[in-house]
């Protein structure tokens, strides 16, 4: 079951600074989280991150997890453990527990409460893939796969239906047929073309022509 964190405001911490630390930040940039990246050392794509103001580099070493999550204030509420080192990795998880964290390690999917899968995003679409933690590579494989299906036309359409289903609640009150003229629209071959070239207006235009006569061609 695959859910979506609500971690606006919340403080999340991901202790590392190399690839797959940088990919996990990644993924929660859009969650309006107060994101710390701790890390001896970072790499190129975590530095750009920090030139964006979105995510807090913060430079030291940790000799002792413990002794680390004691010394934070304020606590996270989401801790993710992405060192290239598993006792470490470990340590952290185990030490955030005890403050009633959440926690995330990249290498060992049975200590973590959750898992984050890979966001495919295209406009307004996101889709999650995940493996289970059994092959994050493959996930990143199969996100971008999915990134390559979706077309310029599929956004269009995607506001030609906002567009539309704010105007059928009105004109319109049973959900059902709501829903099956919103699919008639879907498949319609003039509107399809119009999204296809483009032009959002158009389709727009002939979208309402046949919310208006109540049915579809």
């Amino acid at each position: 079951m695959l859910l979506d964190l609500k971690l606006d405001g919340k403080l999340v911490i991901v202790i590392g600074g190399g690839k797959e630390a940088t990919r996990k930040v990644q993924s929660l940039l859009d969650s309006d989280a107060v994101i710390w990246m701790i890390s001896q050392d970072f790499s190129a794509e975590a530095l750009k991150l920090g030139e964006t103001k979105k995510v807090n580099l913060i430079k030291t070493e940790i000799k002792d997890a413990q002794s680390f999550l004691d010394s934070l204030n304020p606590k996270p509420d989401v801790l993710l453990a992405a060192t290239n080192n598993s006792k470490l990795n470990h340590a952290l998880i185990e030490a955030a527990l005890k403050y009633g964290c959440l926690v995330y390690a990249v290498d060992n999917p049975a200590l973590s409460d959750f898992i984050l899968p890979a966001i495919a995003k295209i406009g307004n679409v996101k889709i999650a893939i995940s493996t289970g933690g059994k092959s994050p590579a493959m996930a990143h494989v199969l996100r971008e796969r999915i990134e390559n299906l979706i077309t310029p036309q599929d956004l269009l359409a995607i506001e030609l239906q906002a567009k539309v289903r704010s105007a059928l609640k009105s004109r319109v009150s049973d959900p059902k047929d709501r829903s099956k003229l919103l699919y008639e629209i879907l498949d319609n071959v003039n509107i399809k073309r119009a999204l296809l070239e483009g032009n959002l207006a158009e389709a727009q235009k002939l979208a309402m022509k046949l919310v208006e006569k109540g049915e579809t061609k």
